[in-house]
């Protein structure tokens, strides 16, 4: 690809930007995320400073977009993870703590 690069979506943490990285990836998006290192400011910066842009290139941007909306759209009921035990909010494909899939 050799398209320029846009932002799609601001993730409110690294976890949020990583999951949704992974589902686009798994719709063979090439995705890049941007701000992840401000985190370790949290305490410093304004809340929308750090949050973690998620990129695509503009040639994939209308399939990434509405990836994403079925993302915001879905029911999104808390879960327990099935490998450790460990309750994740409904947002999540992977349990936080184990890494184990959304069942």
């Amino acid at each position: 690809m050799a398209g320029a690069w846009i932002k799609i979506y601001d993730a409110s943490n690294n976890l949020e930007a990583h999951s949704i990285k992974g589902m686009l990836e798994n719709a063979c998006i090439e995705v890049h995320l941007s701000g992840e290192s401000l985190g370790a400011a949290a305490g410093e910066l304004p809340a929308d400073v750090l949050q973690v842009g998620v990129w695509v290139h503009e040639e994939q941007k209308q399939v990434a977009r509405e990836l994403l909306q079925a993302y915001e759209n879905r029911n999104c009921h808390d879960w327990v993870c099935p490998q450790c035990t460990e309750r994740n909010e409904g947002q999540f494909e992977i349990c936080w703590q184990c890494g184990h899939d959304k069942p």
